[in-house]
């Protein structure tokens, strides 16, 4: 069955941008008709580029030269992947192999953002796990001495955090121990919204362990809702250094910006809301960025609803490989859920 018109087109467009992120090249007609099997003439293939640079799709670089996709171009790129290739066996055991032998949540988020950067050859982007929607998994209270307590806290996503605690009376071991079962089980799974609520009124117990249990719920709360989690890891800068060629500008601007923390995180969660699939793309001046409107960032989340999810990417210039890093992306976010989860 004969293509139309614009079929040709979205797929002349497709080739243009899949020709031109490998090569670096400006592509001409020729080319596209001999390497895609277009089966129409150059000429007719000429016609659709013109077509496609009077709606703002490519660009003629310079006189003679072939054709390079704008930021329309590549929008329209990824908004036409109707399906990304999936990861291979060998590629998914890779993935798992690496993240599973990740010793704390630390080394886990360190071993991802290299991942991705080695994966994707662009800039990776990590957020630390959202502890304050993620609650607690476990708490211990261990007696350093009779009026001092050493509280251990385990989230729902791995991470550790020892805070000391001095007490008005002194502590035997039977009192930790109860104080101990009763907080794990107030303050287990309870987001920090709902903690301030939490009474130890009704437990047998002291009045000064009771003051003891309220002064560990608010160590909790400090530590759920720490500045931490609000913290991106990066690596891969080396790689948006090399593409530098490929910006119009000077690159320092934009590695100024990947800097900026606050940024970022409007960014990502600015990327990734509505997302389908768990992965978004987000191009040149739609991160309404001034630094970043020769950059794309591909976004996905990982953890869960109910724990909490937090984000991750990768960035780099809009010459990018989409569909390696859309699918890349979403599988390391989805073994990155899968390995907090446990």
């Amino acid at each position: 069955m004969a293509r139309s018109t614009q079929e040709r087109r979205d797929i002349v467009l497709r080739a243009i941008v899949a020709d031109y992120v490998h090569s670096g090249e400006p592509v001409g007609s020729k080319a596209l008709v001999d390497k895609h099997h277009l089966d129409v003439s150059p000429a007719t293939v000429r016609n659709d580029m013109s077509a496609l640079e009077d709606e703002g799709y490519i660009y003629q670089p310079h006189t003679s030269a072939g054709r390079v996709p704008t930021e329309k171009g590549y929008r329209a790129f990824v908004d036409q992947i109707a399906r990304l290739k999936p990861l291979s066996a060998p590629e998914r055991a890779a993935i798992e192999s690496f993240l599973a032998n990740a010793v704390d949540i630390d080394d886990l988020i360190d071993r991802t953002v290299r991942l991705l950067a080695q994966l994707t050859h662009q800039v990776a982007l990590v957020q630390y796990p959202t502890y304050q929607r993620s609650g607690v998994r476990h708490l211990e209270l261990v007696p350093l001495n009779p009026t001092r307590l050493l509280v251990v806290i385990i989230t729902n996503s791995g991470k550790v955090e020892q805070r000391t605690l001095e007490v008005s009376e002194p502590l035997t071991d039977a009192d930790v121990t109860n104080l101990s079962v009763a907080i794990n089980s107030a303050v287990t799974g309870v987001a920090p919204a709902h903690l301030a609520g939490l009474s130890f009124a009704h437990l047998t117990m002291g009045q000064a362990q009771r003051r003891v249990a309220d002064d560990v719920v608010r160590l909790v709360t400090e530590v759920l809702t720490d500045d931490a989690d609000t913290r991106i890891v990066m690596a891969g800068t080396a790689n948006l250094v090399r593409a530098g060629h490929y910006f119009s500008t000077p690159i320092g601007p934009v590695l100024d910006a990947l800097e900026e923390q606050v940024a970022l995180l409007r960014l990502f969660a600015e990327a990734t809301e509505g997302a389908t699939e768990g992965v978004s793309v987000t191009i040149g001046t739609e991160t309404q960025h001034t630094a970043l409107t020769e950059t794309a960032l591909v976004a996905g989340t990982y953890g869960s609803d109910g724990e909490g999810q937090s984000h991750l990417g990768v960035i780099g210039p809009t010459r990018m490989d989409y569909p390696t890093a859309m699918t890349t992306v979403g599988a390391v976010a989805r073994y990155l859920s899968h390995f907090l989860s446990r």
